[in-house]
């Protein structure tokens, strides 16, 4: 048999944004914070008050910004595609994202009979956030997800 690994948790994720400052605005929005600048490195340390951590890696600097390469064209890279983030309502979190002016870029959706809704944003670099709640009851709006 294989020795394997044994993987507690994810204890953060890295994201590479173009501006720090926009990253920032919208992540606050999200419930984080920022905690920790790197000294000699671009990567800003943030986390919410549940802990959940995300290293925002503010060296961007390729590309087109108005595209994400891993989601947005044809051909299909491997790689990341999107983060999930647990949310305790979908009608408070509909709410905040239009608050806020953060655009819905699908949902709400459900998954079958599991109870699980989820809405999609994208961050200012059109990094892709599921937000998803389990055991919603009736939302408004929802539809099946198609992919």
């Amino acid at each position: 048999m294989t020795q394997t690994i044994a993987i507690e948790r994810v204890d953060h994720i890295g994201i590479r944004v173009r501006d720090l400052e926009r990253a920032l605005a919208f992540y606050r929005v999200l419930g984080f914070t920022l905690a920790h600048r790197a000294v000699g490195d671009d990567v800003a340390i943030i986390r919410n008050e549940h802990g959940v951590e995300l290293n925002l890696i503010f060296n961007a600097n390729a590309g087109d910004p108005g595209s994400n390469i891993l989601m947005d064209v044809p051909d299909k890279f491997a790689g990341y595609t999107h983060m999930a983030l647990r949310v305790a309502s979908i009608p408070a979190t509909i709410a905040a994202l239009k608050a806020n002016d953060i655009a819905i870029s699908q949902g709400p959706v459900s998954f079958g009979q599991s109870g699980q809704i989820s809405v999609f944003v994208r961050d200012p670099d059109r990094n892709v956030i599921e937000l998803r709640g389990r055991k919603q009851g009736v939302v408004e709006g929802v539809t099946r997800y198609a992919p």
